[in-house]
């Protein structure tokens, strides 16, 4: 089986069962009779920009990030607002506080967006640290999306 195979039937199955972990993906594929590793299941969720998010029964589960018509902007003003606690800035950094189990999507969101002023994000369970070039950078953002959090 190649590559875009495996990952045609990965994103079949993510979207057909509640999946939150990588054995459970991994036990999926081998049901659906594909043999793969865990390596490389890990290389085809970051190809694939899995990240897990909380669905509506409030399963934690791996769902495909998409950037489709939106704007990324308002992608991002929007799951701000949706999971979003708070933002505080700390010298040339800031740290968002999500809902639990949002933390990876919207730093996701953020990596996407390429923004200048941020150099890049690291993401946990429910809170994001937003890491900038410079405190002016870290103002910016945080100034921007402040509000959000309102």
């Amino acid at each position: 089986m190649n590559k875009t195979e495996r990952q045609t039937a990965l994103a079949r199955i993510i979207n057909q069962k509640a999946i939150g972990t990588q054995d459970e993906l991994l036990t999926a594929l081998r049901e659906a009779g594909i043999d793969a590793t865990q390596a490389t299941i890990s290389r085809d969720i970051r190809e694939m920009r899995v990240v897990k998010a909380q669905d509506a029964t409030g399963t934690v589960r791996y769902t495909l990030y998409r950037g489709d018509s939106e704007s990324q902007l308002e992608r991002l003003g929007d799951s701000i607002r949706e999971v979003g606690l708070g933002i505080t800035r700390v010298e040339f950094l800031n740290v968002i506080k999500t809902l639990p189990s949002n933390g990876n999507l919207l730093a996701a969101i953020l990596d996407e967006i390429n923004f200048p002023q941020v150099v890049g994000t690291v993401a946990g369970h429910d809170t994001i640290v937003v890491i900038s070039p410079s405190v002016e950078a870290a103002i910016w953002f945080n100034t921007q999306y402040q509000k959000a959090f309102a």
